[in-house]
């Protein structure tokens, strides 16, 4: 009995391993436009799909970031200013993509492009919530929408960066809301499109080291937020909680990989594979804890970060 079960795993993993080496054809000629190269995983991928050959169209927010990325590549690649919470940005992008691709369409459509807040929810106003929304989700959205026809004329690809804080909020503020809308948007999007030979692919990375959660800004922008909140909040929460946050914040980053290529290796497989997964987790942080504890029952989930944390002066 054992002999047949162990068989039939190891046939069915190989079956696994054979279908996902299957590369799609004439890579050489494919197109893939990036959001947010102009640090991070979107440069790492920019730079990594131009060494395969690819024909990348890479969005940045600022003209230095683009100038950087060019020096670094091939002739092969291309780069536009795009800022997503901004319509017209996003419409002149499309334009211009569109401009290049021709008749062929759009192969590869990455959403990159994100920034992150991460706080106690008390601390922060609707504005801050905001910030991060338009980014990372609605604009993720409105550049879907505007290059999808291209992309369905070229029965191709669209990645979406979420989050193993998209299937598990540690912190509160804008990310891992965004994040699980991320996670909602694609998994639509995947169903509708199938129709048409579109796939889908959900990036999930785990802790890394980028511009985002780089230790010399991503405490003191959190040291920012408890300085704007307000009195009875801080004495609620008190400053041990504070630097309690922090240091919990500066371990996280320190332990946060600083090899890219663990994402970007996933990004590529669902633009070359022939068959791509439906979602990528990246790093061993996220295989060995965030995402065995988000199918963890709730309640044994809440007991672990009530134990693992320190409270607030004012707590039960």
């Amino acid at each position: 009995m054992w002999l047949y079960l162990v068989a039939l795993v190891g046939l069915w993993t190989l079956l696994r391993w054979y279908r996902e080496r299957q590369v799609v054809s004439h890579l050489q000629d494919k197109y893939v436009f990036i959001t947010g190269c102009d640090s991070g995983f979107g440069n790492q991928l920019a730079r990594q799909l131009d060494r395969r050959g690819m024909r990348v169209l890479a969005a940045c927010l600022t003209e230095k970031g683009a100038e950087e990325l060019r020096s670094k590549t091939s002739d092969r690649l291309e780069s536009v200013i795009l800022d997503v919470t901004k319509t017209e940005s996003i419409v002149a992008a499309t334009q211009w993509m569109k401009e290049r691709v021709g008749n062929r369409g759009l192969w590869g459509l990455v959403n990159n492009a994100g920034i992150g807040t991460f706080a106690v929810n008390e601390w922060l106003n609707k504005q801050a919530f905001a910030k991060v929304l338009d980014v990372n989700l609605l604009g993720l959205i409105e550049v879907t929408l505007n290059m999808l026809p291209s992309v369905r004329k070229a029965r191709g690809r669209v990645v979406n960066v979420s989050s193993v804080l998209g299937r598990l909020s540690c912190f509160g503020g804008g990310y891992s809301i965004s994040k699980y809308g991320v996670e909602a948007f694609s998994d639509s999007l995947r169903r509708e499109l199938s129709y048409f030979g579109v796939k889908v692919a959900i990036i999930e990375p785990g802790g890394f080291k980028t511009a985002m959660t780089r230790s010399d800004t991503l405490p003191s922008s959190i040291k920012m937020l408890w300085d704007q909140a307000s009195s009875e909040v801080k004495e609620i929460y008190g400053e041990k909680f504070l630097l309690s946050l922090l240091e919990t914040v500066n371990s996280m980053v320190e332990a946060g990989s600083g090899d890219l290529t663990l994402v970007t290796d996933c990004m590529e497989h669902a633009l070359t594979s022939c068959h791509p997964r439906t979602r990528y987790s990246a790093g061993w942080d996220a295989k060995l804890f965030y995402l065995p504890l988000c199918y963890l029952p709730t309640f044994l989930t809440d007991a672990i970060f009530y134990w693992m944390s320190v409270k607030p002066a004012q707590a039960l």
